[in-house]
């Protein structure tokens, strides 16, 4: 067999499916994961391709590469990669690369409780995960801060006029619309393609309209929409629904107008929910909150410190929640394959930049 790569993943999901890439990913250069994070969007993106879209992954699936850690406190690292960036931070994923690690014996697991740090692009996260019988019950992690940028800010949205939304770091920047301003629009499963849509115009028009900066990473904007309403769930205190989008938005272009839901309560942006929730006066340190998915399934945080963040003040978040790992998996890209990116086609994918033809290699085309 003549291959060009050989990479070695661990299937997951928290609701979300996330793929932790353990093996065939050759050394990457870099002091530290962020740096190494950016060494590999610069240098060899055709892994996040490869590994994200078809015929080896779909809309919303998201990827991680755990490499060595840079910071002496660390157990591993890890890379996230998702179908439009290379995110600073990702709660569900976090949760699924320490099961991973936990549960492959990377990293030793101690029951009941195991503790260690992880390196992500955003620094040190710090991972409390309750064990029993060689499986792991619940991650618990303490995220870099999270803080508030818009809020009840007025934006015009195309089809949908004027919308009231907020603002806020969580380790991506995410724009929050209440779906109470759409009153036909119900946040469960079967209406999934009108969330994704409405969210995706809601993002377009952020992205045009509301600024937005970190002092510790210049140039990144806002790249997710989170949809939040109120739930019947006794378990839960609020329901969400984030669009991650699976290419750019254009709001001239209506083909680009849709994207992936998370599947899981999504961890960052419970942060980011929940850093609003506390600058409008809503959410006090050290109460719990309980942020249910679309799916039904709970993330569950915590605001545990205010901290000061440039010249904004910031909370520090925990979350908690559970992956379950769904396979071992070896990928392959053969010599011969004529889309060594991989490729998208528009039924049910958001219009790329580059076409499923512009995706083939020309010294590949027969």
């Amino acid at each position: 067999m003549s291959v060009k790569r050989m990479i070695q993943a661990v299937e997951t999901h928290s609701g979300e499916p996330m793929r932790v890439i353990t093996g065939g990913v050759p050394h990457i250069p870099g002091n530290t994961v962020y740096e190494q994070a950016k060494w590999l969007e610069e240098n060899d993106d055709q892994l996040r391709k490869l590994m994200l879209r078809e015929p080896r992954g779909y809309p919303p699936l998201c990827c991680n590469l755990i490499v060595p850690p840079k910071h002496p406190e660390a157990a591993a690292g890890f890379i996230i990669m998702e179908q439009v960036e290379y995110p600073m931070m990702s709660g569900g994923n976090t949760i699924a690369v320490a099961t991973v690690l936990l549960e492959t014996g990377m990293v030793p697991m101690q029951e009941p409780v195991t503790e260690f740090k992880l390196e992500a692009p955003a620094g040190l996260i710090g991972i409390r995960a309750h064990c029993r019988d060689g499986k792991v019950q619940q991650v618990t992690f303490e995220n870099v801060p999270a803080f508030s940028v818009h809020r009840d800010a007025v934006i015009d949205v195309p089809e949908l006029g004027q919308v009231t939304v907020d603002v806020a770091w969580g380790g991506m920047f995410y724009v929050i619309a209440d779906v109470a301003q759409f009153p036909s629009l119900d946040l469960v499963p079967d209406r999934g393609r009108d969330i994704a849509r409405t969210a995706a115009l809601i993002l377009g028009a952020a992205q045009e309209q509301l600024p937005v900066e970190h002092p510790d990473y210049p140039g990144i904007g806002i790249t997710i929409a989170q949809l939040s309403g109120p739930t019947d769930n006794p378990d839960a205190d609020r329901k969400n629904a984030v669009m991650v989008a699976s290419g750019p938005i254009d709001l001239d272009n209506p083909a680009s107008w849709t994207g992936g839901l998370d599947r899981c309560p999504c961890g960052t942006g419970t942060c980011a929910k929940m850093a609003v929730l506390h600058a409008k006066g809503e959410l006090p340190l050290h109460q719990s909150f309980r942020h249910e998915g679309v799916l039904g399934t709970v993330y569950t945080g915590e605001l545990v410190e205010e901290v000061q963040i440039g010249d904004r003040v910031g909370v520090v978040p925990t979350i908690s929640g559970q992956a379950w790992i769904t396979g071992y998996s070896t990928y392959v890209l053969d010599a011969d394959d004529p889309f060594p990116n991989g490729f998208t086609v528009g039924d049910i994918w958001a219009a790329q930049k580059d076409t499923a033809t512009a995706q083939r290699t020309p010294d590949l085309m027969r």
